[in-house]
């Protein structure tokens, strides 16, 4: 297990809304609201309910004191927040319309980013309260808020890749025939929190033709010898994300099978290989795809190259046709071709890698060839 690093203090927090302010300006914005969430996570270190109807939003504005409105039965809460000594209350209690606590913090006709996951109802009490002001979606406007990642949060991430390598060492020595892929599935799971994870978010094991959905959930098919089985899995260790794919096979792979694997094993080293600064997110998914397409499987490459990752495992920015934004160093996202081909089988390969300042560096080292499991 690797040592927990030391915790973000009050005046990262602090930085970091600061720097959010100066972004949000620099976008023509009045300020942002951000409602509980990665955002708020990421802001201020405060993770309140993000299922509740009561509103919680903090609002950075250039210039001004962050501030956080928060219902007054939570706000004991936030003093023990990381990011609690940066922050203005202002609470409010049941009997209270917390959108008139909102709207002084406002300006009326401003133009606000607003994070993705807030409520349709605080979306609607604020425009009803202030019906000169707009909204723009936080992806929409500022997509790179959380992209590059400081020192700090690169090394959380490289912690968080060496533990899924660890765990993917250990489930490539357990049994896979005559067991359901729910079991499987399960062992990755605990293997990820025995090597540090506080959080698992999926664990994908695809056997056989399950292997060709992407996304398949572990089920009840037994997994059989002579079955191709996808594995994809990751979570969150000390707050930040992993994700790693593998694809293991059980018993010999026939000629076929490894030679898809080959395929995607080389558009994945060719497409980290392409990674540096300047070029557009867009090279990189191209480069992948080439590779797949050249080889005659380009109609099974159903889904992007890659997705950032931080506080949560999927974020901007995004390998995709389309994706101009350029790379700078410390931005950090997933390389994870793949071939599907229906009713038979899939292959994935995925790294999690960031941006150096001449190329990439990965933060998984677990061997990328196709694995015999038994």
């Amino acid at each position: 297990m690797s040592t927990a690093p030391a915790p973000f203090t009050a005046d990262d927090y602090r930085n970091r809304m600061e720097r959010a302010a100066q972004a949000a300006a620099d976008a023509g914005l009045a300020g942002l609201l951000i409602a509980p969430g990665p955002d708020m996570d990421w802001l201020t270190g405060y993770r309140p309910p993000a299922d509740t109807e009561r509103l919680t939003l903090l609002v950075l504005a250039p210039g001004a004191h962050p501030e956080l409105v928060v219902p007054a039965l939570e706000a004991g809460d936030v003093e023990h927040a990381p990011g609690g000594p940066a922050l203005t209350l202002r609470d409010w209690r049941d009997e209270q319309d917390p959108y008139d606590v909102t709207a002084p913090l406002m300006a009326p006709e401003g133009r606000y980013g607003i994070s993705d996951n807030t409520w349709a109802l605080h979306l609607l009490g604020l425009r009803g309260r202030l019906p000169g002001t707009s909204y723009a979606a936080l992806s929409d406007v500022l997509p790179m808020l959380r992209a590059v990642k400081d020192a700090a949060e690169l090394g959380r991430l490289a912690a968080a890749g060496a533990a899924a390598d660890a765990a993917y060492a250990e489930i490539t020595r357990v049994r896979f025939e005559g067991r359901a892929e729910r079991e499987v599935a399960a062992d990755l799971a605990a293997l990820l929190r025995q090597f540090g994870h506080s959080q698992v978010d999926f664990t994908v094991v695809g056997s056989g033709p399950n292997g060709a959905d992407p996304h398949h959930e572990a089920g009840e098919r037994v997994i059989e010898r002579g079955d191709t089985v996808v594995l994809d899995f990751g979570g969150l260790m000390h707050g930040y994300g992993s994700d790693i794919s593998r694809t293991v096979h059980v018993g010999e792979p026939t000629a076929e099978e490894q030679r898809v694997h080959d395929v995607v094993r080389e558009a994945q080293r060719s497409a980290v290989a392409a990674v540096r600064p300047g070029i557009a997110c867009q090279d990189v998914d191209r480069v992948a795809r080439e590779i797949i397409t050249r080889e005659g499987y380009g109609e099974r490459f159903i889904h992007r190259t890659g997705h950032g990752i931080g506080v949560t495992t999927h974020e901007p920015p995004y390998m995709v046709e389309g994706e101009r934004q350029r790379l700078v160093p410390g931005m950090c996202f997933s390389v994870e071709p793949g071939v599907y081909l229906p009713g038979r089988f899939g292959v994935r390969v995925e790294d999690i890698v960031t941006v150096t300042e001449d190329g990439a560096r990965t933060f998984n080292d677990a061997p990328r060839e196709m694995a015999i499991v038994h």
